[in-house]
C-alpha cells in the first residue's frame, strides 16, 4: 500500500516513522503480547500517547508469519522458511509478509517528506533472562555511539529491561535478518534493533531473584518501549497535565 500523510500529525509536522514488526518466528509467542502493550498503549487515552501521536507516525506490522501461527510452527512458514533470514531478497511468492514490508520501508525510506527513524522487530528468547536489544555495528564511531541512545533510555524505564544483555554485532549467521539487513540499507539517521524478550523470567536490579513474566508484564514492556520514545525526542514538557499511571491493558 502507498504511504498516506499522517492524519494524526500537527499541521506541518515533519514525518518521523517508528516502524515495528514482531512474530516473524510463530512460536515466539511473547512478542505479540510486547506488541499489544505497544499497540494498546499509543491508542490510549494516556497524555504521553497523545504526544508521542502528535509528533510521530507509529506503522507496526505485529506478526509478520500469520501462516505459521495458524499451523503451530514453532520457526517456520507455511512453506518451512525461516522468514527471518530471507530480507535481503524476499520472494512474493515464497514470502509475502516480508516482501510487502520490505517494500513499505523502502518506498518511505525513498520519500523525501518521509524521516523513517527507527525499525524494531520484536521476538523472544529461549534461553536468556529480561528484556534486551541487538543493534549493529558500524565503523562510525559517533554512529555507533547515537544506536546506543535508546535501549539505555529504555532500561530507565523498564526495570526488566538489561542494557548489560544489549549487544551489538555483525555475525554472518544474522546477516538476512530484518535488523541487519535494514540496518546496511538505511542511512546513519535510521537505528534498526531487535528487542528480545525472555520467555521465562527477568532479574530486577540488585537482587538476584527471578521473576517470572506473565502476560501482563509483556505488555507492561511494551508501553514502556513507546513511552522512551517520549525520553528519546525530549518531548517530556509537552505533556499535559500530572502524569496518571501507565493504563492496564486487559
Amino acid at each position: 500500500l502507498p504511504f498516506s500523510a499522517a492524519a494524526n500529525l500537527r499541521p506541518g509536522a515533519e514525518q518521523k516513522v517508528v516502524f515495528i514488526t514482531a512474530r516473524v518466528h510463530p512460536g515466539e509467542t511473547p512478542s505479540s503480547f510486547v506488541c499489544q502493550g505497544i499497540i494498546d498503549f499509543l491508542v490510549s487515552h494516556h497524555p504521553i500517547a497523545k504526544v508521542l501521536r502528535d509528533h510521530l507516525v507509529f506503522k507496526i506490522a505485529p506478526m509478520l508469519n500469520p501462516d505459521g501461527v495458524y499451523l503451530g510452527n514453532y520457526r517456520c512458514s507455511l512453506m518451512g522458511f525461516d522468514l527471518n533470514r530471507h530480507w535481503a531478497n524476499p520472494s512474493p511468492w515464497a514470502h509475502p509478509t516480508l516482501h510487502g514490508v520490505k517494500e513499505l520501508i523502502i518506498d518511505m525510506y525513498n520519500n523525501p517528506k518521509i524521516n523513517l527513524e527507527f525499525y524494531i522487530d520484536i521476538h523472544a528468547h529461549s534461553t536468556m533472562m529480561n528484556g534486551f536489544m541487538y543493534g549493529n555495528i558500524f565503523e562510525d564511531e559517533e554512529r555507533f555511539q547515537r544506536q546506543a541512545v535508546f535501549p539505555k533510555l529504555l532500561c530507565q524505564n523498564a526495570e526488566d529491561f538489561s542494557y548489560s544483555s544489549t549487544s551489538f554485532n555483525r555475525d554472518a549467521v544474522k546477516a538476512g535478518t530484518g535488523r541487519r539487513f535494514l540496518g546496511g540499507l538505511l542511512n546513519d539517521t535510521s537505528y534498526c534493533y531487535t528487542l528480545e524478550v525472555s520467555f521465562y523470567s527477568y532479574i530486577v536490579g540488585g537482587t538476584a531473584s527471578a521473576v517470572p513474566y506473565t502476560e501482563e508484564a509483556y505488555m507492561k514492556l511494551g508501553r514502556n518501549v513507546a513511552r522512551t520514545f517520549l525520553d528519546y525526542y525530549r518531548l517530556n514538557s509537552l505533556v499535559e497535565g500530572p502524569l496518571a499511571p501507565t493504563p492496564k491493558t486487559r
